[in-house]
């Protein structure tokens, strides 16, 4: 493990461990989400009907496919976000370091996959087998030309060492700690994947809809020191 994420892990365990400890850190959560609107958030290719807060959720309906994005950029940081698919095989995800400019119908960035379980059955593959069951659980991988290497490799993508989400009504946490290009993901009390060196390092956060009903709350992030990047390393500015 490098310096870095010992820092993150380090920071996540003292800034979670009293109270006193993290009124006194200067490293501490805060919401993404309030709980009551989308202040903060900027629907990209979507459409305003397709986001709404119910019941102090963010619920997407899937339609139509794109992202909504954050309104600022973020660098070094530990994510969390809990998120319930509402049907079998839903598709969705967060990306992260992202430039928000969709090609086709999704930006470049760092995908964080969350795939409902019966996904890689209503995918099959041609000989009528299920799909790999590497996508149901937190797959990572640069989309839209973002390149990256996987940690525990498939392809370009990096896929978990343990399934561990749960299905369609059921919810699911993610802990993303994102530090340098660097990517490790725990999935409901696990640190399960990762993945490297990706070709952004600083950009957008954004959230995914890709044809079905998902539910997200306790949106929240822990903002960590910058590293050395070069401009070429952070997504351009929407102006």
């Amino acid at each position: 493990m490098n310096k870095c994420f010992q820092l993150a892990i380090l920071t996540l365990v003292l800034a979670s461990s009293t109270q006193q400890l993290l009124a006194e850190s200067p490293y501490q959560f805060r919401d993404l989400f309030n709980g009551k609107d989308l202040t903060g958030w900027i629907d990209v290719n979507t459409s305003e009907e397709n986001w709404s807060v119910r019941d102090g959720l963010l619920i997407c309906q899937g339609h139509p496919i794109g992202v909504m994005r954050s309104d600022r950029q973020y660098e070094n940081f530990i994510l969390e976000i809990e998120w319930k698919h509402m049907e079998k095989g839903g598709n969705s995800g967060v990306f992260l370091w992202s430039d928000a400019k969709p090609q086709g119908r999704l930006p470049r960035g760092m995908e964080v996959q969350m795939l409902e379980l019966d996904w890689v059955n209503q995918h099959k593959l041609k000989d009528g087998s299920p799909n790999h069951i590497g996508y149901i659980s937190g797959e990572l991988f640069g989309a839209g030309g973002m390149t990256a290497t996987p940690e525990n490799k498939r392809g370009n993508r990096s896929m978990s060492k343990e399934l561990r989400c749960n299905g369609a009504g059921e919810w699911n946490k993610y802990v993303v700690v994102a530090v340098d290009g660097s990517v490790k993901l725990s999935i409901n009390g696990k640190f399960v994947n990762g993945i490297h060196n990706a070709s952004y390092k600083k950009g957008y956060l954004c959230l995914e809809s890709e044809g079905a009903e998902i539910h997200f709350r306790n949106i929240r992030i822990m903002e960590l020191p910058p590293s050395v990047i070069t401009e070429d390393e952070v997504a351009p500015l929407i102006k």
